[in-house]
């Protein structure tokens, strides 16, 4: 037996290398005749083409195989990377979804508290805001309108939606405007549905105080409050805001107007009612001239 091993490897030994010397030479011929640059070998090299490679479609097979299973690897991993940004446009577009649903409910809730007439007679003067005092002790911005536009100290400035403050200040082409929410503010209020009257006091804080209220077991929180007209100081039913319990009890005001972003400002022509002079025969007939006089001179 080990005899005949042995004398097998003495024919495998020097078989193996002559058939790599046979494909080195044949591959060496191929790549010899794929370089020669001439019409003939041109011609020749098509015809070994178009006789050779449709009939190894076979031996591609795998090939286009393993091509087409990395493909499809690369689109899965394509795949996979837009599911996690979808998803992650999901969890935002649901956040965003929560904020409309607030919005649309907080929009619904001022449009139904907005739904008001003020007086005709009532116009208004726009006006853009150009600065702020940025004091912590003094709340106030300063218009763009003035003397020049016929702007009055005293008339009530709204932002479109509720009450700002009142004009305090006013130049040949600026206004200063006291808000709501600066300690000297005081301004008299209704309290609906009650009818409670009230005074709104700022103090430098976001929600002004309910002072001096007739009776607080009528008042709810969410009760819309509106100026109540009193003194002359404001037309009557300008939106306020809400009534809000602070976390000591206390009674105060949700605003309704926008005090964070304050563009522009709507000032009201406002002109109280005129002090009453003459009684107009409210108290009685005018005394005749001649009677009055004989009397001063019997008088006399």
């Amino acid at each position: 037996m080990a005899k005949d091993r042995s004398q097998r490897d003495d024919y495998t030994a020097p078989l193996r290398r002559l058939l790599l010397g046979i494909v080195v030479l044949c591959l060496l011929g191929i790549f010899i005749v794929w370089r020669i640059d001439s019409p003939r070998v041109e011609r020749f090299r098509a015809q070994v083409v178009d006789a050779v490679v449709p009939s190894m479609d076979w031996a591609m097979v795998p090939v286009t195989a393993t091509v087409n299973l990395f493909r499809d690897f690369q689109s899965y991993q394509s795949l996979s990377e837009q599911n996690r940004e979808l998803r992650s446009e999901l969890r935002l577009m649901r956040a965003w979804k929560e904020a409309a649903l607030q919005l649309e409910q907080e929009n619904a809730r001022l449009l139904d508290l907005n739904n008001v007439r003020l007086d005709p007679r009532l116009t208004y003067v726009t006006g853009v805001v150009m600065a702020d005092s940025g004091s912590p002790f003094r709340q106030s911005v300063l218009l763009n309108v003035g003397e020049r536009d016929g702007i009055v100290d005293g008339w009530a400035t709204m932002d479109g939606i509720g009450l700002v403050g009142r004009i305090s200040g006013v130049g040949p082409d600026t206004a200063r405007v006291i808000l709501m929410t600066d300690a000297s503010s005081v301004i008299p209020a209704t309290i609906q549905p009650s009818g409670q009257t009230a005074l709104i006091t700022g103090d430098n804080t976001p929600a002004p105080s309910v002072e001096f209220l007739e009776n607080r077991e009528l008042v709810r929180p969410g009760d819309r409050v509106v100026t109540s007209g009193d003194g002359g100081v404001f037309p009557a039913g300008l939106l306020i805001g809400q009534i809000a319990a602070d976390p000591g009890g206390r009674l105060r005001v949700r605003l309704s107007a926008d005090f964070e972003r304050l563009e522009f400002l709507r000032v009201l022509r406002y002109n109280s009612a005129p002090t009453i002079r003459d009684p107009g025969q409210i108290v009685g007939p005018a005394r005749p001239a001649a009677s009055l006089s004989s009397e001063e001179a019997g008088d006399g």
